[in-house]
């Protein structure tokens, strides 16, 4: 039956379609039987009375097998019908397809025995007895009854493996297949080694009984014993090699699948073949190119925006219209940085930026907050967004007082840096136009946390914070007043603070990390002058 048919009975039958099928399908356990009897007949002379006998005989132990095998199989496939009729949470998703997936190889290691002891056996005795025959005659009955049976036994795999098809593909198209567990199924080599062969076996017996003048059991029992001979000889060695040729480009490309699963992009399978499986292995290689110029791009787009940045932006909270969240802002500048500028080259003032860059954009990371831009010899980072922190103050300041111990402590090479920290509300979202965004934070208190760090200019500290950020701050943290400092755009003098900054702090390591900065323990601030 093709696909389409099985399709269109599986939407037309909806939940009695696993059942349905089945029902169907093992009927043809019945027509397998009555082929068998009618081959043996070639071997045997008997009435017509006699032969109908047998046949009814063996039809009717075979439909009393077929019988008890479909109560069996009916229990086997209610997680289907259930997920058919409508229970598709995780749990029935998941044991729904299993069971669809793991149905031929049960309905095939659970029931095999059921035709051998209820038909095969009785059959083979009644034949003997009925037809009068000796009792040798027993065994080449049931030798080339067992051969049919394993032939029925692959037909209801295929057929059933087939059959299911229709629903493994409408639940794969609402979850990812193996959700729990590994499924039963008889594995492509052992199909290929046990299905060809058995063919040829079938085969060579239908052509001996066609050729056959009769001869009795001692010829069937030749005839079984050439055709196994055969198949596990000549026809053997070609199904080996048939395997192999099948199954080698299917390992090349399920290693190279894993690799790619993995992470590893410089993947390429082996294109061995010009058939199917050939172009199979040239559309895999393509296609792993396509992900290995995308995972470049990725890498990239990974350098110029922060991890957490790209993360939110593809993630179902964004929004695209921005939001409004508490956050501390942190500005950076080089002290005296025109002037280095004017006397280098602009090799050694990218070069010497650079290295500045790798201390202290590392110590924004640890801390959990992401530059926003990069202007010039300086930078803005914020904490609290896009993922928001309840302690964006501590960790700000934080990271203001190691960056600024570990640049001005020797490790910026001659440079100094001054930091300056405020906190408040602003409006965070893609800023831009004309096909270009930034994903940036707005509102006053960026333009405050940039005044300030320019006030560190006129107090000679380090790092300065308002007294919002002061006010968020946990207590512990050594803060120096800094009264009356005037900050442009703001009317009023307004108080500063000026946290402790230590004389020196344990080398990053390779990782960029270090030992958590002792805030509370700092020595006290940097300064040249108290207002």
């Amino acid at each position: 039956m093709s696909p389409r048919v099985m399709t269109w009975f599986y939407r037309k039958l909806g939940s009695v379609y696993p059942a349905a099928f089945l029902t169907v399908e093992l009927q043809s356990a019945l027509v397998v039987t009555a082929g068998t009897v009618g081959l043996f007949t070639f071997y045997y002379d008997s009435d017509a009375d006699e032969f109908l006998t047998v046949l009814l005989v063996a039809l009717g132990l075979t439909a009393i097998a077929v019988g008890f095998g479909l109560l069996r199989a009916y229990r086997r496939v209610r997680p289907i019908q259930s997920w058919i009729a409508g229970a598709r949470g995780p749990e029935e998703t998941a044991r729904a397809w299993n069971a669809a997936v793991g149905l031929p190889l049960v309905v095939l290691r659970r029931d095999l025995p059921l035709p051998v002891l209820f038909t095969v056996v009785p059959s083979c005795i009644a034949a003997v007895v009925l037809l009068g025959l000796p009792w040798g005659a027993f065994f080449p009955f049931l030798a080339g009854s067992i051969v049919a049976v394993g032939y029925a036994a692959i037909l209801h795999y295929l057929a059933i493996e087939s059959g299911m098809r229709p629903v493994l593909i409408d639940i794969s198209n609402e979850i990812s297949p193996r959700l729990t567990s590994e499924p039963s199924a008889l594995p492509l080599r052992l199909r290929l080694m046990a299905t060809l062969p058995l063919i040829n076996i079938i085969t060579g017996l239908v052509v001996a009984a066609f050729t056959s003048s009769g001869g009795g059991g001692a010829d069937l029992g030749l005839d079984v014993l050439v055709a196994v001979g055969v198949a596990t000889t000549i026809s053997l060695e070609l199904t080996i090699m048939l395997s192999k040729s099948i199954l080698r480009p299917i390992a090349d490309l399920q290693r190279a699948t894993e690799a790619v699963g993995e992470g590893r992009y410089d993947v390429a399978v082996p294109v061995t073949t010009g058939d199917e499986l050939g172009e199979l292995a040239t559309s895999f290689n393509q296609m792993v190119a396509g992900m290995r110029e995308r995972e470049r791009i990725r890498e990239a787009f990974g350098v110029y925006l922060d991890k957490e940045i790209a993360e939110y932006i593809l993630s179902e909270g964004f929004s695209e219209q921005g939001i409004e969240r508490d956050v501390s802002i942190l500005f950076c500048d080089v002290e005296n940085f025109t002037r280095f500028a004017s006397r280098a080259s602009a090799t050694e003032v990218v070069a010497r930026l650079n290295e500045l860059f790798e201390i202290v954009v590392p110590v924004v990371a640890r801390h959990g907050g992401h530059v926003d831009k990069f202007e010039g010899d300086g930078l803005m980072a914020v904490f609290g967004a896009p993922e928001p922190h309840p302690d964006h103050a501590d960790r700000a300041v934080r990271a203001a007082v190691e960056m600024a111990a570990r640049v001005n402590g020797g490790g910026g090479d001659g440079f100094r840096i001054r930091v300056g920290v405020n906190t408040g509300r602003v409006v965070a979202g893609n800023i831009g136009g004309g096909g270009r965004l930034n994903f940036s934070v707005i509102g006053d208190p960026v333009n405050v946390a940039a005044r300030t760090q320019s006030a560190t200019r006129r107090t000679g500290d380090d790092v300065l914070i308002t007294a919002d950020t002061a006010r968020h701050l946990h207590p512990g943290l050594e803060l120096a007043r800094r009264a009356g400092v005037t900050l442009k755009g703001i009317d009023e003098p307004v108080t500063l603070y000026a946290p402790a900054v230590p004389d020196h702090l344990p080398a990053a390591g390779d990782d960029g990390h270090a030992e958590p900065l002792g805030i509370p323990g700092a020595v006290s601030a940097r300064r040249s002058a108290t207002l």
